[in-house]
């Protein structure tokens, strides 16, 4: 019996940040928490690349054309929908999410989900580096982990 575990590596591979310009006070910590995850495990600032979006519903959009290029191993998408008093919220945050995981079965290349759904701003910035952490780094994490688990299952294939 086979089994794959992947580590988060970020060594000799190409990752994107895709960040929402909406909130930037919440997202701006969320790029920096990816970024320095992204460096902290191998990853060469010459390999990553940092692309803001208007808002949490251009992300999917912005995920597709980055990985059409074929030329990152992983996304990492950030941003953040904050509750209103309209059901805005709903279809913002529902419809960017489903675009991201519709993305990435499409190109078959992993996307670390850092947007963050939240009832309010105190609950977004406990995520974005408050007494939550930082999903910015989680989600670099989760991009990394599934990018080495790709190439170990894409190297079993070859032997």
């Amino acid at each position: 019996m086979a089994e794959f575990t992947g580590t988060p590596s970020g060594a000799d591979r190409r990752f994107a940040v895709v960040a929402s310009q909406f909130n930037i006070d919440i997202v701006e910590p969320l790029v920096d928490g990816a970024l320095d995850a992204l460096v902290r495990h191998g990853a060469s600032s010459g390999d990553v690349d940092v692309v803001w979006v208007p808002g949490a519903w251009e992300l999917p959009l912005a995920a597709r054309r980055l990985l059409a290029s074929e030329r990152y191993h992983a996304l990492i998408v950030v941003g953040a929908v904050i509750r209103g008093d309209t059901p805005h919220f709903e279809y913002v945050a529902g419809e960017a999410s489903r675009g991201l995981r519709k993305a990435s079965e499409d190109f078959d290349v992993p996307i670390g989900f850092g947007l963050l759904t939240c009832d309010n701003k105190e609950q977004a910035q406990a995520r974005a580096g408050g007494v939550h952490g930082n999903k910015g780094w989680n989600a670099a994490l989760a991009a990394m982990q599934m990018a080495d688990i790709f190439d170990r299952l894409d190297a079993s294939d070859e032997g």
